[in-house]
């Protein structure tokens, strides 16, 4: 029998986070692939530590027990994956209890590792982080996490966080003071909105002073809320509409026993009033007109932060790369189709009055990425690119976002049916035109060879796409002659024209390379 040789030098793929929140213990177990990072195991446990809070901040010991038989059971897969590999950090609720040493110490035993135990302000940064790393944008942001026992609310730019608080409000606290009886009234909603306003409102001033572009959220409430609005096949984006919508239909159901929504998971019905109440709130006092759930929170800030440093920067192109690389995309041909659509961006761009903002990345993403479902098969490769992009783990990538890279890498070719078009990330008209040229830059790239293709020239006038190619090389290449012109009929479902002009290149449009 045979053994495999292991290189002590080499470092372990495996990294695990363990996050003792509030309400629920957390396990994240990845291996880094492909310069990416896949999610192999992912457990969470119902703990609920801060019910076991009395009024004077000790754990009961029916909490203590809950809580160390949960970490027992994550011990078990902690035994594979190096120390260095491992985070294991502790927040709101034992920040509050005066004998979490009890806890820890105990903990500690079970899981031969160290607890970290988490300042508010450095729960509050690693969310940030979290964020960052998962989300692509440079804007300034508004963050917010709402726990079991503290809500984290960060104002941050890029990577760096430039305010964070963190306040003693949470679900499972709140339950326990403003729901106790079970009751879902508008009075105990009310008292809730408002002691939860009344500790944001020390805060509102500074923060706005700042300013932020968007606000994102990814903690369990907002998570259960866009649930809800899957389920009801609407994009989930939170408004202040939806919330008061949702309050009512809560305070219809009477009672947290009798709470049935359709969309809303069992295991979040019992803090589902709270945290909407603490929610409500901050939307009310920041003026907050709509939040989309971020895909990275704190478990994701401790993981990056143990992440080989090459894997830190630019996460929408390493989330790009590593699906190139798992599903052998041919990296050379989608370069090339890339650099088409660059070209004839820049030359459409005044006349359909285009930007380079997060819509022409997400085309240019959508040329590296429309053959990912090819190592399938080929009859239906475009269906498949489009369950892979809509289901695959995308760091940098927003639902919304999602939805436009889909409908790109399933219309890239062939008829297009119009409604598919239809997402929430850009407008309807914009996101014709990305396609066009989407469309476009593959047919001309279709020799799959970077040497064949002459200069031409671009321009769009009116509602009509005008190419002018050299006649020789159209004569040496009929079918993507033929295809062209068949482009022109697909378009016509935009009201667009495709126009192919056999003429010379010297003419007084800039060439295209």
């Amino acid at each position: 029998m045979s053994s495999i040789e292991h290189n002590p030098c080499q470092r372990s793929p495996l990294y695990a986070v363990i996050d003792l929140g509030s309400n629920s213990f957390h396990m994240l177990i990845t291996r880094q692939l492909a310069d990416s990072v896949q999610v192999v195991d992912k457990v969470k446990r119902k703990v609920r530590l801060a019910s076991g809070l009395d009024k004077q901040n000790k754990l009961s010991q029916q909490a203590i027990a809950r809580g160390l038989e949960c970490l027992s059971f994550f011990a078990e897969r902690l035994q594979d994956i190096p120390t260095d590999n491992i985070r294991i950090v502790a927040t709101a609720t034992l920040r509050l209890a005066n004998n979490r040493d009890d806890f820890i110490a105990q903990a500690n035993v079970i899981l031969n590792h160290q607890i970290t135990l988490l300042s508010g302000e450095q729960e509050a940064q690693y969310i940030y982080q979290g964020v960052a790393h998962t989300n692509c944008s440079d804007n300034k942001r508004l963050v917010i996490d709402i726990g079991g026992a503290s809500t984290e609310l960060i104002v941050g730019e890029g990577i760096t966080a430039k305010q964070v608080t963190s306040l003693n409000i949470g679900c499972v606290t709140f339950i326990n003071q403003y729901f106790a009886n079970g009751l879902l009234s508008e009075d105990n909603f009310e008292r809730a909105i408002k002691a939860a306003s009344k500790e944001l409102s020390t805060i509102v001033s500074s923060y706005q002073q700042i300013g932020w572009q968007s606000v994102l959220g990814g903690s369990g409430t907002m998570q259960a809320l866009a649930e809800v609005l899957t389920y009801q096949h609407q994009p989930t984006i939170i408004t202040l509409e939806y919330l008061q919508a949702f309050k009512q239909q809560l305070i219809h159901c009477q009672s947290i026993k009798h709470i049935a929504i359709a969309g809303l998971s069992s295991e979040r019905t019992p803090v589902i009033a709270s945290g909407l109440s603490i929610l409500l709130a901050i939307f009310q006092c920041f003026n907050i007109k709509q939040l989309q759930l971020s895909s990275g929170a704190l478990r994701e800030g401790l993981l990056y932060e143990m992440l080989p440093h090459d894997a830190k920067v630019n996460i929408r192109q390493r989330t790009i790369n590593a699906l190139m690389q798992r599903f052998h995309v041919d990296r050379h041909h989608a370069e090339n189709i890339k650099n088409q659509a660059l070209s004839l961006f820049q030359s459409f761009q005044s006349a359909w009055q285009l930007k380079q903002d997060n819509d022409y990345q997400i085309l240019l993403a959508s040329c590296q990425l429309h053959e990912i479902g090819l190592l399938l098969e080929f009859k239906h490769h475009q269906r498949h690119n489009a369950y892979i992009i809509n289901n695959a783990e995308l760091p940098g990538f927003e639902q919304a976002d999602r939805q436009l890279l889909s409908a790109l890498v399933l219309l890239y070719k062939g008829d297009i049916d119009a409604k598919l078009l239809q997402q929430s990330t850009c407008n309807y008209q914009n996101a014709q035109y990305l396609l066009a040229i989407l469309r476009l830059a593959i047919i001309l790239c279709r020799r799959r060879k970077d040497d064949v293709l002459p200069q031409y020239q671009a321009k769009v006038n009116g509602n009509t796409i005008h190419l002018c190619l050299p006649t020789a090389w159209l004569t040496q290449h009929p079918l993507i002659a033929d295809e062209l012109h068949q482009e022109n009929q697909h378009l016509k479902v935009f009201n667009l024209a495709l126009d192919i002009q056999c003429q010379s290149i010297n003419d007084s449009l800039p060439p295209i390379h």
